[in-house]
């Protein structure tokens, strides 16, 4: 397996610790708003392993403002990952999932994508995006047996997060707690697994009950 990230000192110390516990796992950077970068990466799996079965993208960035009050860069800095990220490793790591085995792609939305949030215009706008490029893979990625879904969490806990205000996710949840990530990765397991062999173009919603309020 490969991790990529921007954070290096993670990554390399999670490389480390999955190489450890016996899994083939190698990190390398990969900023995901940079055609360039996912070329080196998609180069860098070719050449080790020839194939891609599973991609997951996974990288986010957050911030909150009311779009009365929401600046440009910002607001194209956010999509530039959360939107056009997943939309470049689609595009980018098609002719390796082509030769996977049983592929599947999981891309992470939220539940801010089809709910909205008051502040969150530039988030909830990539993450509903996230969804459009995730049904349409479906539909075009079907034929060559790839399978492709979204996954959408509610509060996860995480430094992503730390700056909410208060009363924000949590306080809509009604299990009344956010998250653990190893919650979102038992999903993202399934959801890459044979038993969901026959699941694509679809939503897995891990978020405690938040969009049955």
């Amino acid at each position: 397996m490969v991790l990529t990230d921007v954070l290096d000192d993670d990554g390399e110390k999670v490389a480390a610790e999955l190489a450890q516990a016996g899994h083939d796992a190698h990190y390398r950077r990969l900023d995901v708003a940079d055609p360039a970068s996912w070329e080196a990466a998609r180069t860098a799996v070719d050449e080790r392993f020839g194939k891609l079965d599973i991609l997951v993208n996974n990288a986010g960035i957050i911030h909150e403002t009311t779009i009365a009050d929401e600046d440009l860069a910002a607001w194209t800095r956010l999509l530039s990952v959360n939107l056009t990220g997943v939309f470049l490793g689609l595009q980018t790591m098609l002719p390796l999932l082509k030769n996977g085995t049983n592929a599947a792609v999981v891309n992470t939305s939220s539940v801010y994508g089809p709910s909205g949030a008051i502040g969150y215009a530039a988030y909830g706008a990539s993450k509903s995006g996230v969804l459009g490029l995730t049904r349409t893979a479906a539909l075009e990625w079907a034929d060559f047996g790839i399978r492709v879904n979204a996954l959408l969490p509610g509060g996860v806990l995480g430094a992503m997060n730390e700056g909410e205000h208060s009363g924000g996710v949590l306080d809509e949840t009604p299990l009344r707690r956010r998250a653990h990530v190893d919650e979102l990765a038992s999903a993202v397991a399934f959801l890459v697994s044979d038993d969901a062999s026959f699941v694509t173009g679809t939503e897995l919603v891990v978020d405690g009950g938040f969009r049955t309020r």
